[in-house]
């Protein structure tokens, strides 16, 4: 189910939906293909286990929300944009975004060249963006353009066509970036959260690709997601062994197959059409049916679900939120 519940037992990283990723997408600003657009979805606002809502209050505080860019193929962020959120007592949110490159966006830390500050924090239908030079920046809840059968996936993979996600909502943080400030070529990308409540920053989530941190970590799980992508190759035998039981892989097979869905990065080149899993994600890719067919050997190839019908044609791209929460906060 896409990064969804990456916790332990279907929970949430830390205990915190709002740190739970859910979807990364990158893919050409239509129409200009000068920029690019990237989607960091986070905090799903349904629960499965155990089963209900989620917090209203759409980002944390205490933690960054990071976009990494690696430019050179090895596997370390060369670029990170950063996100972190205040609240003020009305409980209304603002965003700061940064830029670090180099050894800062390597790291982990809140520091970085800021390109937005105050940007207001969406809770409503109506779509608060904020622009600084060549940047678009939004961050708020919006609907959740995610779209599977979860349920049937948690009952051994036995599909009824129920897109769990048809009125479920996310928060969103929505990046229109100049492709000068990308490098040149194929670049690399995974996202993070980093949960600072306890003192010092700790990794709380990451990914990039759908659903593997889910269904294919076994009882790594936790030091997955602690990871980074240059040290993925460690996780191969447990990726293969998982593999072998979903699908009947014979050990050769399921080590083969392990080696092509690691390291956790979604590749993107700006100059080049955007193809699920080649190049980039649209928000109507249907990746599952891809995961799914990966997952059971070919045995299945979908979960007869669609994409949603309520994605936007301009920014910020995905579709008004299901439900309204509190009052925004009206930028000055």
């Amino acid at each position: 189910m896409s990064h969804h519940y990456s916790g332990p037992d279907y929970g949430f990283p830390h205990g915190d939906a709002r740190l739970d990723l859910t979807d990364l997408y990158a893919f050409s600003k239509p129409g200009d293909p000068t920029s690019s657009i990237f989607i960091l979805n986070v905090h799903p606002s349904a629960a499965v286990n155990p089963p209900g809502p989620t917090t209203d209050e759409p980002f944390a505080p205490g933690a960054i929300y990071e976009l990494k860019i690696d430019t050179d193929g090895d596997f370390v962020a060369d670029i990170a944009y950063r996100v972190r959120f205040d609240t003020d007592k009305s409980g209304a949110q603002t965003a700061t975004l940064c830029r670090a490159e180099g050894l800062q966006a390597a790291g982990t830390g809140d520091d970085g060249r800021i390109i937005i500050e105050n940007a207001p924090v969406s809770t409503g239908n109506e779509a608060q963006t904020t622009e600084a030079g060549e940047y678009r920046f939004f961050a708020g809840w919006r609907s959740d353009p995610f779209f599977f059968d979860t349920q049937g996936a948690l009952n051994d993979l036995q599909f009824t066509g129920d897109d769990f996600f048809a009125e479920a909502d996310v928060c969103s943080i929505v990046l229109e970036v100049p492709n000068s400030a990308l490098g040149t070529g194929k670049i690399g990308l995974w996202q993070r959260t980093i949960d600072g409540t306890g003192g010092k920053w700790v990794q709380a989530d990451r990914g990039a690709l759908p659903s593997q941190s889910v269904f294919l970590t076994g009882e790594k799980k936790a030091e997955y997601l602690s990871g980074e992508p240059a040290d993925d190759a460690r996780f191969v035998a447990v990726f293969a062994h998982s593999l072998e039981h979903t699908g009947g892989y014979t050990s050769e097979q399921a080590t083969r197959v392990a080696k092509t869905l690691l390291p956790d990065i979604l590749f993107y080149d700006p100059a080049r059409p955007v193809s699920y899993p080649d190049n980039g994600r649209k928000l109507t890719d249907d990746v599952m049916d891809g995961f799914i067919a990966i997952l059971s050997n070919g045995r299945l190839t979908g979960d007869n679900v669609g994409p949603h019908k309520d994605l936007l044609s301009s920014f910020p791209y995905v579709g008004a939120p299901h439900k309204a929460r509190s009052a925004q906060k009206v930028a000055a």
